[in-house]
C-alpha cells in the first residue's frame, strides 16, 4: 500500500485559491496599495472555472444532469473552456455557442478540448434568431437530455463567488480590503465577490469596469435599460447589450468606462512591467484603476483589489498581434508596434 502522496485526483481539484499579488510598477506613485487576484493560475486559466465546477456540481446534486447528457452554454470563450474542462472529467458531452467576438485562440481551444462549436454573428440583438443566446436556446430545446447553464441569468453564477471568491479576498486580506474592482460581464464575480464582502464590511467600494458600447453603467445609473448605448466594441467578456440577472447592481457602488484601444494597450503593459501575462478584460481592469486614480478616489490608507479574470494566451490573435492592434488603428505615432523581435539572415 503506498504512502499518501501529495497530489491531486483531477484538474477540478486546484480551481480556486488563487494568489493575490502587489501590483508594483503599474501603480507606482498611486496613494494605496494595489493587489491583482489574478485567476490565470485556476486550471481553465479564468475565474470561469468557479463557475462551471459549481453550477454543474449543483445541477449534479438536485438530479438534473444524468449520466451522459449534454452541457449547454452562451459563452465569450472562458466559461466554454471551463465546462468542457468539467465535462471532460465528469463524463458529460458539451455543446457550445460562441460570439464571433471571441478570438480565434479562445475558439480552436474549445475544439481541442472536445466540444462542439457554433461560432454565431455578435453584433446581432439578444432576441436576433443568429445570437448565441437564441442558438444555445434552440439547441437545448431540441437536444433531449440537455441542460442550458444560461450563465447570464443563473442566479448559481453569483453563489459561486459569493462561496469562493469572496471568502478568499476577506482572508488574504485579512479584511483590511476597502476598494474591489472588477469587469463585469454575466456579472456574476463582481456580484458574489461583492455581496461577500460586503456583508463582512458595508463601507468597502465597488467598483465595477464596463465598456463603451455596453448598457451596464447606464442601467446601474438610472434603470433604465437604453439601446442608444449599444454599438460594436471589441474587448470579449465584458459589458453586455442585455441586463443580466447574475448581475446585482445593488452591491455595486459605481461602474467605469474604459475604451476598447486603451484596455489593449493596458494589457500588454502589464505583462511587460508585473510579468503577470494578462487577458483583454484584466488589461480593462488595470485601465479602470488608472482613471480612478487619476480621479483622486485612493488614499495611503486604502487596500484596492483588482480581479484579473483570464490569461494572455486566450488573445495571441488579437491584443498580442502587432498586426491585430494595427488593423483595429490602435497603433499611431505615441504607440507604435515594439520592434524586439530581431531576424538573423
Amino acid at each position: 500500500m503506498r504512502n499518501k502522496l501529495n497530489v491531486y485526483d483531477n484538474v477540478l481539484d486546484l480551481i480556486g485559491h488563487t494568489p493575490l499579488i502587489r501590483l508594483n510598477k503599474m501603480t507606482h506613485g498611486f496613494d494605496g496599495d494595489f493587489y491583482a487576484k489574478v485567476e490565470a493560475f485556476n486550471p481553465g486559466h479564468s475565474s470561469k472555472d468557479r463557475i462551471a465546477l459549481y453550477i454543474i456540481e449543483e445541477a449534479e446534486r438536485q438530479g438534473i444532469l444524468k449520466p451522459s447528457d449534454t452541457i449547454i452554454e452562451t459563452t465569450s470563450g472562458n466559461t466554454g473552456f471551463s465546462i468542457a474542462m468539467v465535462s471532460i472529467i465528469k463524463g458529460y458531452k458539451c455543446i457550445l455557442a460562441v460570439s464571433s467576438k471571441s478570438s480565434g485562440d479562445k475558439i480552436d481551444m474549445l475544439k481541442s478540448m472536445g466540444a462542439q462549436v457554433h461560432v454565431c454573428p455578435a453584433h446581432v440583438a439578444a432576441d436576433d434568431p443568429r445570437s448565441y443566446y437564441q442558438v444555445a436556446k434552440q439547441i437545448h430545446s431540441e437536444l433531449k437530455g440537455s441542460v442550458y447553464i444560461n450563465q447570464y441569468f443563473n442566479q448559481l453564477n453569483i453563489d459561486a463567488h459569493y462561496k469562493t471568491t469572496g471568502p478568499e479576498i476577506w482572508e488574504q486580506t485579512k479584511g483590511e480590503i476597502t476598494h474591489l474592482v472588477a469587469c463585469s460581464g454575466t456579472g456574476g464575480t463582481i456580484s458574489g465577490t461583492a455581496k461577500y464582502l460586503k456583508e463582512q464590511n458595508p463601507e468597502i467600494k465597488i467598483i465595477g469596469v464596463d465598456a463603451y458600447g455596453s448598457v451596464l453603467q447606464k442601467y446601474h445609473e438610472t434603470k433604465e435599460f437604453d439601446e442608444k448605448e449599444i454599438y460594436p466594441y471589441r474587448i470579449e467578456g465584458l459589458g453586455k447589450n442585455l441586463i443580466p440577472t447574475a448581475t446585482d447592481f445593488d452591491v455595486i457602488d459605481r461602474f467605469i468606462k474604459v475604451t476598447d484601444e486603451d484596455s489593449a494597450h493596458t494589457a500588454r503593459e502589464v505583462s511587460k512591467t508585473e510579468g503577470i501575462f494578462v487577458g483583454y478584460t484584466s488589461g480593462a481592469v488595470m485601465q479602470a484603476l488608472k482613471q480612478l486614480n487619476e480621479e483622486g478616489i485612493f488614499k495611503k490608507e486604502h487596500l484596492v483589489v483588482a480581479i484579473f479574470p483570464d490569461h494572455g494566451s486566450r488573445y495571441m490573435s488579437k491584443v498580442y498581434s502587432d498586426k491585430w492592434m494595427e488593423d483595429q488603428g490602435f497603433f499611431d505615432s505615441k504607440k507604435s508596434a515594439s520592434e524586439t523581435i530581431q531576424y538573423i539572415k
